[in-house]
């Protein structure tokens, strides 16, 4: 992981102002919090992302290795394509999530500040006599995100950092970043989920979850939920009254009358949309209610469908 109290040199540009965990280490933004979504969305500038650890796998059995122990397909994984994938326990919570690409030699994977040690524990536990190497290099590789079309990551040398806005002009902040990603409904594992989620309930089926290929572990689960049943609760976007002047704290209640519900993950406030929320909340809480985030009264919008696993229950004799 980037080395304790690590500060990008990209703070040290004009009207940077530092995010708050899990985010410090980066700047939150650069003085213009609307302008900066918009550009953005433009495809303008970039995303310091630079605070998040950085993972090689590299020896020839390693995109066999990973594809068995994952929930991605990552057997025939082309070089240069960028994908996200899990490693679930044998209950089919999520442990462990990445986002890697491989280059033809070595799958180079980036995960969540301060992740990295119990990610490699893991995966070192799980070698055996598999012709695979781990290492953290964190401090020779460095995670930008860019937008156009949608969030996009990159992996660049972390020497070039202090020249990328030569490269891809003026840096936006993580408020701009997270602001987007909350709007899409696009989950950030381990900030938006606790120790009991399974990816059926947070949207990551068919993102980070393939659905088609052989076994793993916590397959079951994922099958299971997939086909036959409900998800145990549903991650939800909640749009907040803007009339408000605090969002709501992560960790914090969404509450449904006097029924605690769920908890609130992230949250921003959105160029267009105005202040929102992610929540991960229990399936069968009624979708039109208006519930309350922190004290914030909220509208739900669904991300995940309550009914999720009906919709692919098999059809066995013409009734479902």
């Amino acid at each position: 992981m980037p080395e304790p109290g690590y500060r990008s040199p990209l703070l040290e540009l004009g009207g940077a102002v530092e995010a708050d965990p899990p985010d410090a280490g980066v700047a939150a933004h650069y003085g213009a919090i609307s302008a900066e979504q918009r550009r953005l969305v433009a495809g303008e500038g970039f995303v310091d992302l630079s605070h998040r650890d950085v993972v090689s796998i590299s020896g020839p059995d390693r995109l066999t290795w990973l594809h068995a122990l994952t929930t991605q397909h990552l057997e025939h994984l082309p070089v240069g394509e960028y994908t996200d994938v899990l490693l679930l326990s044998p209950q089919g919570r999520i442990e462990h999530s990445f986002a890697g690409v491989d280059d033809g030699e070595t799958f180079l994977a980036h995960t969540e500040p301060g992740a990295t040690p119990a990610l490699v524990e893991f995966l070192e536990s799980m070698k055996f006599m598999t012709r695979v190497d781990i290492a953290e290099v964190s401090d020779e590789h460095a995670v930008i995100g860019v937008g156009d079309a949608g969030l996009r990551w990159e992996l660049r040398p972390r020497a070039s950092l202090s020249s990328l806005p030569d490269e891809l002009g003026a840096p936006v902040g993580m408020w701009a970043w997270e602001a987007l990603r909350i709007a899409s409904g696009t989950c950030r594992v381990g900030v938006d989920t606790d120790d009991r989620a399974i990816p059926n309930e947070v949207g990551l089926l068919g993102l980070a979850v393939h659905l088609e290929k052989g076994c793993y572990r916590g397959q079951e689960t994922v099958a299971r939920v997939h086909t036959l049943g409900r998800p145990p609760r549903r991650l939800v976007l909640l749009h907040l009254d803007g009339s408000v002047d605090h969002l709501p704290a992560h960790g914090s209640d969404v509450m449904a009358g006097e029924t605690r519900v769920g908890f609130v993950g992230s949250s921003a406030r959105h160029h267009e949309l105005g202040p929102m929320a992610l929540a991960l909340v229990k399936r069968n809480t009624d979708p039109d209610a208006t519930l309350l985030a922190d004290g914030v009264s909220a509208n739900q919008e669904l991300v995940v469908d309550p009914e999720a696993g009906l919709h692919v229950r098999p059809v066995l004799g013409g009734t479902p």
